[in-house]
């Protein structure tokens, strides 16, 4: 992980918040190059959710809800971590957690294992953050930043009956922030106090609950998996009845090897019809689905994919990660899907006179009308080469002399390291044919 963290600063994929006023516990920034990833990532989630299928649709739905919201939902009493403090180290710890947690004066200890530890006794901490509407603090003007994004689709579940013309089985997806303030957050952006989701509530007649259940088990699965993700770093991992929470009948979880160990990337819930229910009581509207033609009336059950958009980035940026030798130089390349790569064609004029910028420039411009490009004259060809490859780039186009002759150019491979030589003006092309194709990563453990 600490290669990973180095690599992510170094080339500008996260880079720790408010550093320059010594930093904020847990909280990162995306830079160029992770905001093109991390887009890369959501854009496969909505490419593979919307485009891809006629049952799902989307919605952007508001941070901060009515607070009745989390009432009904169970947040404000049920959505606690137990907390233990340290009186003499004044540090809080998770009390579930301890065997993972460490002594504020002996790290190599536990909470608790040594004569100096004073431990309170556990109790609950609510995970969510509290904020208030309108110029006055008081009654009425609580409010909460979101937890999950679930719950904004629930309440929207009336309107898209009204409007979208779908009925069960039916999906409304969206992408955003939600935040939890967690206690012990850390392992770089697995776990962070400010988050991004990539959520999916399914709507199914209760009779078919199960069957859509193992459906979007197998989809997620292979979304991952079709994104180069290794198979043998995956897992799915089916919950015990202890884990459940209170309103699931089955919950799966997909799992990822991490330097940590094997770690959540999804889950796959079926919730039954507990929100809708909820709402429903608590709002005093009805929010059963009516089939025009029979007159059945019934409220949908519901199942549930959660991704976290910043762990899938993580676990693509780990999975990618390698190093290889090349003529007796070390090389460190991010072997990610060419259609995760922030940038997917790099053009480099060997040499900075005779032309060859020019053309390159030429040669930039057309094809970023088709591709995320990257322009880069600096340097010696080989420094270029080692840059591209520590952002993922799967090719890197090189103009020499002889392109100035015969308008032909290098192509490079990032993976297999292979050069061949092709006409400029089937570059647009070639990228775009390169791109459609299926890609498997080259590292062991793959299909």
């Amino acid at each position: 992980m600490d290669k990973i963290v180095s690599l992510s600063k170094r080339r500008g994929f996260v880079l720790p918040s408010s550093e320059i006023y010594g930093g904020l516990g847990s909280a990162y920034d995306y830079g160029h190059y992770g905001v093109l990833l991390k887009t890369n990532v959501k854009n496969q989630w909505w490419r593979a959710l919307l485009q891809e299928r006629e049952d799902v649709v989307a919605l952007d739905s508001a941070i901060i809800l009515h607070p009745k919201t989390w009432e009904a939902s169970g947040h404000l009493k049920g959505f606690t971590d137990p907390l233990i403090d340290c009186r003499t180290c004044k540090l809080r710890f998770r009390a579930d957690q301890l065997e993972f947690e460490h002594c504020g004066r002996k790290p190599s200890k536990r909470p608790g294992e040594t004569p100096d530890c004073d431990l309170t006794d556990a109790r609950d901490f609510n995970l969510m953050f509290e904020t208030t509407v309108g110029p006055v603090k008081g009654e009425g003007s609580t409010v909460y930043l979101r937890p999950e994004t679930a719950q904004g689709i629930f309440l929207n579940f009336r309107n898209y009956l009204q409007f979208s013309r779908k009925k069960p089985p039916f999906g409304i997806a969206q992408v955003g922030k939600s935040f939890r303030n967690e206690i012990t957050p850390g392992n770089f952006i697995f776990r962070m106090r400010e988050f991004e989701q990539m959520e999916m509530e399914y709507f199914v007649p209760p009779a078919e609950a199960e069957k859509w259940f193992e459906h979007w088990l197998e989809q997620r699965m292979n979304w991952y998996l079709r994104l180069g993700l290794r198979r043998d770093h995956l897992r799915l991992r089916a919950h015990d009845a202890d884990e459940l929470s209170h309103y699931s009948s089955a919950t799966s979880d997909i799992e990822y090897l991490f330097p940590i160990g094997w770690q959540e990337l999804e889950g796959i819930a079926n919730r039954g019809d507990f929100d809708l229910r909820q709402h429903a009581e608590n709002s005093g509207q009805k929010l059963e689905y009516v089939d025009t033609v029979t007159g059945e009336r019934y409220l949908p059950h519901v199942i549930e994919p959660a991704a976290g958009a910043d762990r899938a980035t993580l676990a693509f940026l780990v999975d990618a990660y390698d190093e290889d030798e090349i003529e007796g130089e070390q090389r460190t390349v991010l072997r990610l899907h060419p259609l995760l790569a922030p940038v997917k064609v790099a053009v480099l004029p060997l040499v900075r006179k005779d032309g060859q910028p020019e053309l390159a420039r030429e040669i930039y411009l057309d094809l970023r009308e088709r591709v995320q490009t990257e322009y880069d004259e600096g340097g010696a060809i080989g420094r270029r080469y080692r840059r591209q490859d520590e952002i993922g780039t799967p090719w890197a186009i090189t103009v020499d002399h002889q392109s100035l002759e015969d308008r032909t150019v290098t192509l490079r491979d990032r993976d297999s390291l292979t050069q061949e030589r092709i006409a400029i003006d089937e570059l647009g092309a070639e990228i775009e044919r390169r791109l459609r194709a299926t890609w498997r990563s080259p590292k062991p453990g793959s299909d």
